[in-house]
């Protein structure tokens, strides 16, 4: 049978089985291995998404896993390959698709929130979402792909250039990576974090981060350098984003990342000012991806740093409580078809 685990609103998931799916023409079952749990999920879990996800709702997006079977003319994909999915499907009609930005489609459909995700045992996704891992790669530094993919194309969207400054508004799991694929692309990186123990975590990963409720670094990077040329504002905070304006050089790139749940305020006249740039960044593109999928396997980064725990598919209330009173974790991730 199918294990899977069902978001029922109220802060609750049930697992339960189900018949295992089967793959139709054009669609890959992956046997999910392992399935992180990101910011977009504890959204759900608050109850903050429930008109978009309902209550019966399989989430969950960030996964590694082997497929189980492929469906009629599926083309590249055999039984055992390792694999990740993008999951976004688009609608290949839209302005965005036909100007090839499908990732940004107008009808954009994003599996585990519009569509059942990768919390289950066996996962049927269309075959063109899926990206085959080099043979080798560790399944558990694979779930990482998905946010580490975020990373790659929030940097490639800033054009951040070698010998830059760069400063990492928010110094979470998405904000760690992003400081991480900046750093290796040749930039200067400052993180800006208040949370004490992912500061910790940040500086164990050898980036330089500061308090910026401890120390006026807009100033001091204004007086120093001339403020940043590249800001990336990932706090999704009111507080970030009045802060990335003060702190942002002549001519500084912006570069959207978090997600505010209201608007927030932004000192609009600095833009014209110092001619500042704001660039959005939404999800990521195959590319992305498969800048992703290869600073995994070359083993780029200590990836068990960002792992706070594991835990298996049954105990997924458990790991959604203890993140959610634990803000300093970095990443929890469930075992499904692995041992915790």
């Amino acid at each position: 049978m199918n294990r899977a685990a069902f978001y029922k609103g109220n802060h609750s998931f049930v697992v339960t089985e189900t018949t295992p799916p089967a793959p139709a023409a054009g669609e890959v079952a992956i046997d999910i291995a392992y399935c992180g749990i990101c910011g977009t999920d504890m959204h759900v879990f608050h109850g903050d998404m429930d008109a978009r996800v309902g209550s019966n709702r399989i989430i969950g997006h960030e996964m590694s896993g082997r497929v189980a079977a492929v469906g009629a003319g599926v083309k590249g994909l055999s039984v055992g390959d390792p694999v990740v999915v993008r999951p976004l499907v688009h609608c290949g009609e839209c302005p965005a698709c036909k100007a090839g930005y499908t990732h940004i489609c107008h009808k954009l459909k994003f599996l585990g929130l519009d569509r059942d995700g990768g919390m289950q045992t066996t996962w049927v996704v269309p075959d063109y979402t899926v990206h085959k891992l080099p043979t080798g790669i560790s399944l558990k530094h694979a779930a990482l792909v998905e946010p580490l993919a975020v990373a790659c194309h929030d940097v490639r969207r800033s054009r951040l250039r070698p010998g830059e400054r760069a400063v990492v508004i928010g110094g979470g799991p998405i904000g760690a990576l992003i400081a991480l694929v900046a750093s290796k692309a040749g930039a200067d990186v400052t993180v800006c974090e208040i949370n004490p123990a992912r500061r910790a975590k940040v500086t164990e990963m050898k980036l330089t981060v500061v308090d910026p409720a401890a120390t006026d670094i807009a100033k001091e990077f204004q007086e120093k350098f001339g403020g940043a040329n590249v800001v990336f504002e990932v706090s999704g905070s009111d507080a970030g984003a009045a802060f990335m304006t003060t702190i942002a050089a002549a001519r500084g790139r912006i570069v959207m990342v978090g997600i505010n749940n209201r608007k927030p305020p932004v000192d609009l006249f600095q833009f014209f000012w110092r001619e500042l740039e704001l660039i959005g960044a939404r999800v990521y593109e195959v590319e992305d991806y498969e800048s992703a999928i290869g600073l995994i396997a070359d083993k780029a980064f200590d990836f068990d740093t960002f792992i706070s725990e594991v835990k298996d598919l049954s105990e997924i209330q458990q790991a959604f409580v203890g993140l959610d009173q634990s803000p300093d974790a970095m990443k929890i991730m469930l075992s499904i078809g692995e041992a915790a």
